[in-house]
Parts: C-alpha cells; sequence; structure tokens
C-alpha cells in the first residue's frame, strides 16, 4: 500500500508543474513568433527580382565602352595594424590588442604579432575622362560599413562613385578582425572594436588616391593560367569540379613600372585558426614573389571561393610559400609572351541588387523568421554587383564566397561569344556563400549554415550577371 504525499510534497509539485507549463506555453510561442517553414518560392516571379532587373534595365548609356589611350596608376597603403601598444589610437592604425579574423575556433584571442605585413593595393585605370580603381586588400573580407565610409571620403575627396570601386578581399584568414558588429561579425572577427573600420577605410582611401596620382600612360594585357594542382572541391570532393584558372592583368606603364592583378579560386585557408599572427596566406606570398622579381606591384583578389579549398605541399608557412611561390612561378613564365596595348576599349557597370527574404537554416526545412535572422546578420535588404570591361576582358565582382563551379559555367558560354570572364569574391560587402543550388539540401557549413539566402539565390545571382555583361557593349 503506497504512503500518501506529504501536503509540502503536493504544493511542490504543483508549483512545478505549473511552472514546467508557463514554460513549455512561453517555448512554444517563441518558436511560433521565430520559427518558420524555409521559402522556397522561385525568384522568377518575386518582386525582389522585379526591382533589381528595372534597374538594370534603366542603365543609361553612359556604360557603353569608350576607346582610347590607356593610362594607369599605382599606390598602396600598409594596412597591418600595430598591437601592444601603450594607448588605442585607431586613425594611425594602433591598438592595445586585436584579434584575427576568419577562423570561429581561435574566440577571439588577440594576434600575437606580425609574420608578414598586410597591404591595401589599388590600380587606378583610366581611358579619356573615365577612371576605374581595382582594389585588393590583405583581408578577410571588405564589410559594409568600412566600403560606406571609404567611398564617401573617395566621392568628397576624387570624385569617385561607388560603380567606379571594383573592391575584393584575398580572403586571407590570418589578418586583423576586430570589425564586425553582432553576434556572427564577432564570432568570425572577434570582439568589435570600432576603431578598426576607420583605419581600415583610411588605408583603402590612401591607396585609392595615390593609384590615381600616379597615373600615367599605360599598356594593358591580360592572360590565364590552369592550376588545377592547387585547388580541391571542398564539399563534394571529387565528384564536383573546380575552377582551375588563374586570371591576371597586366599593366605596365609607358616609363617602365608594372602593376599585377591575379584572381584564383582556392581559399586563403593554408594557415589553421592555431596561426595567431597577421598573414596573407598563399596570396601575400604571390604578391611578394611577383614584386620581386619585377619591381613592381602585385594584387590579389580572391577568384570564386565558394566549395575551392587550397591543397599546398606543406603546412603552416612552408605550404604558403609552397603555393605562392609556385602560382607566382607560373604567371612569371606567361608575362614575355602577354601581348600589350595602349589602345583598349573600357566600361564600368555597378548595379544595387534587391535581396530576397534571409532563409537561415536550423533544419533543411525549418528556419528563422526573417526578422529574427535579420538582428543576428545585420543586413539591410540590399547588395551590390559590379562589372569592369576593358577590351574583351570582363572583370565581375560579387558581394559573396561566390562558387568557382558557378564561374565555370558562366566563363564557358562568355569564352565561346569572345568575351573573357573573371569573377571575384568580396566586394566590399558580404551575404555569405553563393554554391551550387543542387548543394543547397546538404548539411555542412557551405550549404547550410552559410547560404543565408535561400536555394534561388545561385540562379538569380547568374542570371543578373549573364545579363550585365552584354550591357557592356561597343559603340
Amino acid at each position: 500500500m503506497s504512503r500518501p504525499y506529504h501536503p509540502v510534497v503536493k504544493n511542490t509539485l504543483r508549483v512545478l508543474l505549473r511552472i514546467g507549463g508557463v514554460l513549455a506555453v512561453l517555448l512554444g510561442i517563441l518558436m511560433l513568433v521565430s520559427l518558420d517553414l524555409v521559402d522556397h518560392r522561385p525568384y522568377l516571379r518575386e518582386s525582389y527580382y522585379a526591382e533589381t532587373m528595372a534597374r538594370l534595365r534603366a542603365s543609361d548609356g553612359t556604360k557603353v565602352l569608350v576607346r582610347g589611350e590607356f593610362s594607369a596608376g599605382f599606390g598602396k597603403a600598409r594596412l597591418t595594424p600595430t598591437v601592444n601598444a601603450p594607448a588605442d589610437i585607431p586613425e594611425k592604425g594602433t591598438f592595445r590588442s586585436l584579434p584575427l579574423a576568419g577562423y570561429g575556433n581561435r574566440k577571439g584571442k588577440p594576434a600575437g604579432g606580425t609574420h608578414d605585413d598586410l597591404f591595401v593595393k589599388a590600380v587606378a585605370l583610366k581611358l579619356g575622362d573615365r577612371i576605374g580603381v581595382m582594389v585588393g586588400a590583405d583581408a578577410l573580407i571588405i564589410p559594409p560599413e568600412v566600403t560606406a565610409m571609404a567611398t564617401q571620403r573617395l566621392q568628397k575627396e576624387a570624385g569617385l562613385s561607388r560603380e567606379q570601386l571594383y573592391l575584393s578581399a584575398t580572403h586571407t584568414h590570418s589578418s586583423f578582425g576586430g570589425w564586425g558588429e553582432g553576434m556572427v561579425g564577432e564570432a568570425f572577427a572577434g570582439g568589435f572594436q570600432p576603431g578598426t573600420r576607420i583605419w581600415f577605410s583610411d588605408c583603402i582611401v590612401a591607396a585609392v588616391l595615390d593609384a590615381i596620382e600616379d597615373i600615367k600612360a599605360a599598356q594593358f594585357g591580360h592572360g590565364r593560367f590552369a592550376a588545377p594542382q592547387f585547388v580541391r572541391n571542398r564539399v563534394v570532393g571529387e565528384r564536383g569540379r573546380v575552377d582551375p584558372e588563374f586570371s591576371y592583368i597586366i599593366v605596365k606603364q609607358n616609363q617602365g613600372r608594372i602593376g599585377v592583378l591575379g584572381a584564383f579560386g582556392a581559399h586563403a585557408t593554408i594557415l589553421s585558426g592555431n596561426q595567431m599572427e597577421f598573414s596573407g596566406d598563399y596570396p601575400g606570398c604571390w604578391q611578394r614573389a611577383i614584386e620581386e622579381q619585377t619591381g613592381g606591384m602585385a594584387v590579389f583578389l580572391a577568384g570564386g571561393v565558394g566549395s575551392h579549398s587550397p591543397v599546398p605541399e606543406g603546412k603552416g608557412f612552408a605550404g604558403t610559400e609552397h603555393m605562392g611561390r609556385n602560382l607566382a612561378s607560373r604567371l612569371l613564365e606567361q608575362l614575355p609572351q602577354t601581348p600589350l596595348t595602349n589602345s583598349i576599349s573600357f566600361g564600368m557597370l555597378g548595379l544595387e541588387v534587391t535581396l530576397p527574404p534571409f532563409n537561415v537554416r536550423l533544419t533543411d526545412s525549418i528556419r528563422l523568421r526573417p526578422w529574427v535572422a535579420k538582428q543576428l546578420l545585420r543586413t539591410d535588404g540590399n547588395t551590390f554587383l559590379q562589372t569592369f570591361r576593358l577590351g574583351d576582358v570582363c572583370w565581375v565582382s560579387t558581394p559573396c564566397d561566390f562558387s568557382g563551379e558557378l564561374a565555370l559555367g558562366i566563363k564557358d558560354s562568355f569564352r565561346a561569344r569572345g568575351i573573357n570572364v573573371t569573377i571575384t569574391s568580396f566586394n566590399g560587402d558580404y551575404v555569405g556563400y553563393v554554391i551550387l543550388p543542387r548543394y543547397y539540401h546538404l548539411d555542412g557549413y557551405e550549404p547550410r549554415t552559410m547560404s543565408f539566402y535561400g536555394q534561388y539565390v545561385p540562379d538569380y545571382f547568374e542570371d543578373i550577371i549573364r545579363a550585365m555583361i552584354p550591357v557592356l557593349a561597343d559603340k
């Protein structure tokens, strides 16, 4: 025969049951207001697609190519911050401590020093009264807040619009952090320090202004070579494809100074999260090797790095040196064979792109409601795509880790039409990974965690890019 519960025990159980019931109700309400089913509506009939395509159709006649005598200039600014300083003076790039950006497993730990210097480098291109500047930064990304600050200053000081600034980062995971605000930004870039944004934008402005000041009569050339041994598909391995091309532009002033811009699709992740010094990874090694041999300036821009990992021989800094210098040697072999001309056609087109609602997923079918995701990711619903066309070359800048596999299809189709396309990532905004739609339902970092806007964004971006390039047509 069981013994009856003591009255105190009964009352305690009633209270606990009531609390549990209230918590269950609150949890249900929280889930109801914060979770939703993943949105699978195709983009073609959505308002964001119509808005963006209407903007593209409204592009005016100033977008057509102009032909003329080519001029160019070079500029750079040292981006390496000074740490362990007695005072925090952000306008001079001096900080008491600063985290590295790129790997969450660093957990915001401060950098321990500098292995090799970081830079912002710029190449100004001019035909007639039209100027465009291509900028590469030894950084994980160029945050949108930094882009806005730099653009405002360059509009005021040099009359440059956003469309005239072609931005990219090397995507080294060993550059400085501190520029990301909010949960997601600080997970990748460490604790937020406002001064890092000021420092970063100041360096971009300095490099661009120096490049414009340096403009002189010049010649232009371009080329590419395959380096499949240095890149692999990190999402599905040999079942997927990779873009093996290293694309480059040569700019040579008539007085002899040379600049080389290069783009390659392997992530700059040879150095691991255990490495705690500032470094440009293999792109930094590539730049130094080119500059040592040419006496000029080398600028690396991350290509279509989505789904693409590096394949170095060796780990750590030995691996960065091997891969960077081997890619440099391959390019240096191409330089004497690359024809140069002082008369080319030139055009630029920038397009504000309306984004779909967030589709940040917890499972394959359940997402955070867009208003919740917006609190975590801090974006304003718009981004930017851009093309610079020089002769038969068109470079396209994207605001993401753009898939190298997606890039292959775009490049192949335009090459058949006599246009050589290069696609680069990290153009001054960041909207996550844009990879092949057929990977969307896989688990993993790229398909699930970092695909912020849903399965149709790759097709949406590809449609826009394919429509933008022909806008820059010869007169």
